[in-house]
């Protein structure tokens, strides 16, 4: 169904580019895509009102070119994003489920869904995945802007400041607009590259400490679990993760003025490697097994970036219709196919019973252990229609955009214990995803001739959207407890059990907005602008937002600014209705019995039962001021303050459990459930920071052209107030435990400092970014009044630099030739203490295979090297 689409899509764009005339009009030219990005760039993101420059707007705007974007090893947009914005943060989990395939990203630290994205200033649809894992953004979803790819954009706006008023839901942080590249011509590029990397703190295993060929144990846990010790040798060295990105782009005129342009781009990665040995007993404690314990590969876990395919094409066109409107249409079409990796299942392991051969003696179903895989596809398609024309004397853009992402679970390389090894197949279809997206929109802005303003400008618009939300249902295999739960068996398919047929969802909302902007320059020095925006949404009622911003420039070249508003973000459907059931087999009055762990809807019968409640949306109160500096051709400096609280921010509970629980479902008439969560308005918090943006274009002295930028960060969050469940039985449970509260607040990078320099000589070129990551804190579960760094095992991540170099040359005007490294100088984050009765206190044996947090905020794969060649006609 939606590969039809697709065709539709294409074949409706491509036939209306080509087959109608464009008709002659006089219009301004547009910034050449290919000019320099100045203050003097015109933005089209913090007004409806067109024609501000980056140094007239009252708000701070980022603007990143193209060539900034192609100008890296990197080709997926978050990576490129990390490197280039100092308030942007994108950590690269491992073992996280979905989320390995699909990363968020966040901005000025606050949740992925409070960062709103446009494409070509229109509203993009969030994917389906809701982060439930040990990640940043836990429970929140993201848009997936690697569906993005760079080669398809002229250049991406990002304007840190709250704008829901402007824009709606979602714009707390800020708005991060993509504009698609128009450019006539064809463009391409072949990139390659390889992680060449030495682990910092892993070493090889030589061996397995033995006498007489019985393994040596280091710390005794009772023999399955005893941790053995290994005889090390160097830090492991790494060649792996190849990755292979083809990418094109074909620009053609339609008319006078008209565009089509068709971008593709195949993006082929390799996973990465970056466990450490796992010392653990991996066979039974006995002599038949210890040859096999001495000689078994301990790098047995998939820790690290994990095996992706994507395919991406967009279309971006518009033509003249008549003497004063241009009908316009863009499309995206993006399928990628990802592997992750869960925890490996030792020989030994009682996930890896086989309970068909013997119900007496442990046989194994894999003989030498498993490493279940999900096998994630993602299909996310959207387009866009529109027009724009003069209206009595308005003028006006109609605009329709669909937008959906589907996500596909298989469980690969698995086992369904309960179903034993004659009945369970290794291949499980998990079922699915998908959340879609529809958007209607009406914009109309003039200009008024006031006679005691210098000029006025006014906008007003409304806004129709209706949304959608899915779970599709895994096979019976996957999730069903089969014959043998009655011998304590675990059910469903391991890493990953499937969704089971009362998960099944198919619900959705709609809303209905109005709003209305002014912009005034009251004289040369002075700029005001006012916001309002009315919004009714079918399933919580109405939300009122408004903003005022000003900036004043009282000599030429210095000016201050500010703003204060208000903003909101609606829960998602996924967060109201996501639902999914953990079947556990536990024993209860000597009996085998099996429960169910849930996480269920705000409003279903077991939330209601436990205190749960109808979600409200987020509401957000900003305010900020700054500075900006001009003083001279060439120069530019801004300094911001923001100031951002958030009241009823949305959290998933941690997993309510115990007597109480047990005793308040019951008496509801829930039987079977023992622990649930679910999603709550449980938090407040404040977030205050400092944005410092410079650039210096130096003047011509004859060895080149060198821009130099640096950009700085400060960020602070804190919880001012919680949520507590209503019943008083349940007062001692905290609904967002410390592990999840530290992960809110500290998970990611107090500080971050981005430093780059360009340098153009005719037909040379080179390219330095160094980015110095701040502290991050890691924390486990304790007194909610405990500092960090106080309760073992808490772990603080010490700031990093993190440097990329690439070299240019130009054999002729058409063709770059370029090398590079990121991360040259191959750093990683600190490494976790390895636990258990003779390690760190606080840590498990986990960190010996596991090495490094997930919440590095610039990964931990280490230094990767590349070549690229590209053309440009």
């Amino acid at each position: 169904m939606r590969r039809k689409l697709l065709g539709v899509l294409a074949l409706s764009v491509s036939s209306v580019a080509l087959s109608m005339p464009a008709v002659a009009q006089e219009v301004p030219a547009p910034q050449a895509e290919d000019a320099p990005i100045t203050e003097d760039t015109v933005v089209v993101t913090g007004s409806r009102i067109g024609g501000r420059t980056i140094a007239e707007s009252p708000v701070p705007i980022d603007v990143i070119g193209g060539d900034q974007l192609a100008n890296s090893g990197q080709t997926e947009t978050n990576k490129v994003l990390n490197q280039l914005v100092p308030s942007f943060n994108f950590p690269q989990p491992s073992l996280t489920d979905g989320t390995d395939s699909l990363r968020p990203a966040t901005l000025r630290g606050l949740a992925p869904d409070q960062t709103l994205v446009l494409l070509n200033g229109k509203r993009r649809h969030q994917a389906a995945l809701l982060n439930l894992n040990g990640s940043v953004g836990r429970g929140s979803g993201a848009v997936d802007l690697n569906e993005i790819p760079p080669i398809a954009i002229d250049r991406i706006e990002v304007l840190r400041d709250g704008a829901s008023s402007q824009y709606g839901s979602d714009a707390i942080a800020g708005v991060i607009n993509i504009q698609l590249s128009k450019r006539v011509g064809v463009s391409g590029s072949v990139t390659f590259g390889q992680y060449r990397t030495t682990q910092s703190g892993v070493n090889e295993v030589l061996g397995v400490s033995n006498t007489n060929g019985v393994p040596n144990v280091l710390t005794n846990n009772g023999g399955a679990n005893d941790v053995l010790q290994l005889n090390y040798g160097d830090e492991v060295e790494r060649h792996d993760g190849d990755t292979l990105t083809l990418a094109t782009r074909l620009g053609l005129p339609i008319g006078e003025g008209g565009y089509f342009t068709f971008s593709a781009q195949f993006r082929d990665r390799d996973p990465t490697q970056r466990s450490g040995a796992d010392p653990r007993r991996q066979y039974q404690n006995t002599t038949a097994d210890f040859a096999k314990e001495l000689a078994i590969d301990r790098f047995n876990h998939g820790y690290g970036d994990g095996k992706a395919i994507d395919y991406n094409v967009i279309v971006n066109a518009g033509y003249d219709v008549g003497a004063n409107a241009e009908l316009y249409a863009f499309g995206t079409y993006g399928i990628r196919d990802g592997i992750g990796a869960g925890f490996f299942r030792r020989p030994n392991d009682a996930r890896n019973r086989n309970w068909a051969a013997s119900t007496t003696t442990f046989v194994p179903y894999y003989a030498d252990g498993f490493l279940p895989k999900i096998q994630s596809q993602i299909e996310d398609v959207s387009g866009a229609v529109g027009v724009r024309t003069d209206v009595a004397g308005f003028k006006a853009d109609l605009s329709v955009v669909y937008g959906s992402n589907q996500l596909d679970y298989q469980t690969i390389d698995s086992f369904n214990v309960s179903l034993g090894g004659v009945d369970s197949p290794r291949r499980f279809d998990a079922g699915g995803i998908a959340f879609g997206q529809t958007v209607v929109n009406l914009d109309l802005s003039r200009k008024v001739d006031v006679g005691f303003l210098s000029s006025l400008g006014f906008a007003v618009g409304g806004e129709y959207r209706n949304e959608n939300f899915k779970i599709r249902p895994g096979n019976t295999a996957s999730y069903i407890g089969g014959q043998y739960t009655r011998n304590g068996a675990a059910p469903g398919a391991q890493v990953f059990p499937g969704f089971q047929p009362a998960n099944a969802t198919d619900v959705s909302r709609n809303s209905y907005a109005g709003y209305v902007e002014l912009d005034a320059e009251v004289n040369d020095m002075l700029t005001v602008q006012g916001a309002g925006r009315y919004e009714h949404y079918s399933d919580f009622g109405d939300t009122w937002n408004g903003k005022v911003a000003a900036r004043f420039e009282p000599v030429d070249g210095i000016a201050i600014r500010g703003s204060v508003s208000t903003g909101f973000r609606a829960p998602s459907l996924a967060q109201q209705f996501f639902t999914t059931t953990s079947t556990n087999n536990t024993v209860i009055n000597s009996v085998p019995t099996l429960i169910d762990i849930v996480t269920v809807p705000a409003t279903s019968r077991v939330a209601l039962a436990l205190g749960g409640k109808q979600l409200e949306p987020e509401k957000a109160l900003n305010f900020a001021g700054g500075v900006t500096l001009n003083p001279f051709t060439g120069f530019s400096l801004t300094a911001d303050y923001y100031n951002i609280r958030i009241k009823d921010r949305v959290t998933l509970t941690e997993n309510l459990t115990g007597t109480a629980v047990v005793n308040l479902l019951t008496g509801a008439g829930i039987n079977g459930v023992t622990s649930a969560r679910f999603f709550v308005n449980g938090v407040d918090t404040r977030t205050q920071g400092v944005d410092v943006i410079g650039t210096y274009r130096l003047p011509e002295f004859g060895v080149g052209r060198f821009v130099l930028t640096a950009g700085y960060n400060y960020n602070t969050t804190k919880i001012i107030n919680r949520a507590v469940l209503p019943n008083p039985l349940l007062q001692g449970s905290p609904l967002f435990g410390r592990q999840e509260s530290f992960r809110l607040t500290d998970s990611q990078p107090r500080t971050k400092l981005n430093l780059s320099a360009d340098w153009d000589l005719g037909p040379i070129g080179a390219t330095v970014r160094a980015n110095r990551f701040g502290t991050v804190w890691t924390a486990v579960n304790g007194a909610l009044t405990a500092p960090l760094g106080t309760v073992a095992g808490d772990f603080k991540l010490t700031p990093k630099w993190v440097t990329d170099v690439e070299v240019r040359v130009h054999p002729i005007k058409e063709v770059t030739l370029a090398v590079g490294a990121d991360n040259v100088f191959d750093t990683y984050p600190d490494r976790l203490p390895t636990g258990g009765a003779t390690g760190a206190p606080g840590f498990t044996p986990n960190s010996y295979f596991l090495p490094y947090s997930q919440l590095s905020p610039f990964g931990f794969n280490g230094r990767f090297l590349y070549g690229r060649v590209a053309f440009q006609f």
